[in-house]
């Protein structure tokens, strides 16, 4: 790409000086050596395109520098970025935790083209992914291997550049910390990209939360491509049965395809409760997942969860209104045990990276839209509507 046809070009000169060295009068040598360096310095003052958010319901694809290198910082070409639920909520709603301008993107998969750490045996050539977390290594939570929780964490996307244009740079201290995973050539980059929310829904799974197991029935609130991977995930733990809930049809019929027990369809006469209900035989679910970011969808979790059942609160509500009705009285009569996650470990994100990288992991179903960086915001409207799962930006397209 752009830095393959820079060193490429670099060589060329780099010959032609020695060639003309012996035939250049000595006051034109100067001006070959300046011409030189002004070219060897393009493309740190290149500008390449970007999806910059600047602010709520403004998100501009526009030119900005190329990322500069200081050491120990490792550059990406980006191969393809996609779409996260929590860039939705940004673009909709707005997000106290971003200054902007910021580019977004922290859902991708890039190739090492020039690196400038000696601390790494990740080299030019290899293709990443990055657990994109930036702990601080030092308080309570990072000490006690929690470091999503980290008090002082810094995020790609958020607090740093992140992957919706053709280039981004790695931080020093996730090179040095080896937050960067080699993967193989030969499985497409919109299927692995999907292992950063992959590593969020196991974070979820994970030992003290919902442990599912051979004798679970799931329900999972939300048929998007996270409560998807929910279902995938509790299947892949043993699940005796797994179903889905959705106010979409749509969505509820894509999900059909991922060996879903049972869909149904949630409306406003709670025709659904009474369906929850009917699949566990009057004994409500063991396992309630509610992977959708609507207050009443955690609402009907406690409704349609069994006695001891766990409940995971996986969504985060809008910032804007983080505020939910809840008949508490579940919690007591019930004995549930709710959990809410956020983000992932870097264990979680290894366990991801390589399920993406297995035969079985369906990526090709979940990843249902390729499009250009410059039409980024239609990527919302499929989202919305129903008609995308998962969609990925290709900066090159």
């Amino acid at each position: 790409m752009y830095l393959q046809h820079f060193y490429e070009e670099r060589e060329r000169q780099n010959r032609y000086l020695k060639w003309h060295r012996k035939r250049l009068p000595i006051r034109w040598e100067p001006f070959v050596f300046i011409t030189l360096f002004i070219n060897s310095n393009q493309l740190k003052y290149s500008k390449v395109k970007a999806a910059v958010y600047r602010g709520k319901e403004e998100i501009l694809v526009e030119e900005v520098s190329m990322p500069s290198l200081e050491e120990g910082e490792v550059l990406l070409e980006i191969e393809a970025c996609n779409v996260c639920g929590t860039d939705l909520r940004t673009y909709r709603h707005g997000d106290k935790k971003i200054t902007p301008p910021r580019i977004l993107g922290h859902e991708f998969c890039g190739r090492v083209v020039e690196s400038r750490s000696s601390d790494t045996d990740i080299k030019v050539g290899d293709r990443v992914l990055m657990y994109i977390v930036l702990s601080c290594g030092e308080c309570r939570y990072c000490k006690a291997g929690r470091e999503n929780l980290c008090q002082n964490r810094t995020t790609m996307s958020y607090h740093l550049d992140g992957a919706f244009a053709p280039y981004m740079k790695v931080p020093a201290k996730a090179v040095r910390r080896k937050q960067l995973f080699k993967v193989n050539e030969d499985m497409p980059s919109e299927y692995l990209s999907l292992a950063e929310p992959l590593g969020c829904v196991i974070n979820a799974h994970g030992r003290g939360r919902l442990e599912v197991g051979l004798k679970d029935k799931v329900a999972i609130i939300g048929a998007g491509p996270i409560g998807v991977m929910h279902a995938l995930v509790s299947r892949f733990q043993g699940a005796q049965q797994v179903d889905m809930y959705d106010v979409m049809q749509t969505r509820l019929e894509k999900a059909a395809q991922f060996e879903i027990d049972h869909v149904v369809k949630v409306d406003k006469e709670n025709g659904h409760l009474e369906r929850a209900l009917e699949l566990t035989e009057g004994l409500g679910y063991d396992v309630v997942i509610v992977a959708v970011s609507v207050a009443q969808a955690q609402a009907d979790a406690l409704e349609i969860a069994g006695k001891a059942g766990r409940v995971e609160f996986f969504g985060g509500l809008p910032k804007t209104n983080p505020f939910a009705t809840l008949n508490t009285n579940h919690l007591h009569y019930k004995e549930l045990q709710i959990s809410g996650s956020y983000s992932e470990k870097m264990s979680d994100f290894q366990a991801a990276t390589a399920l993406v990288q297995k035969m079985n992991f369906p990526s090709d179903k979940i990843v249902t839209h390729i499009l250009p960086l410059d039409r980024i915001t239609e990527a919302f409207t499929l989202m919305e509507s129903g008609e995308a799962l998962k969609v990925s930006i290709k900066p090159y397209l």
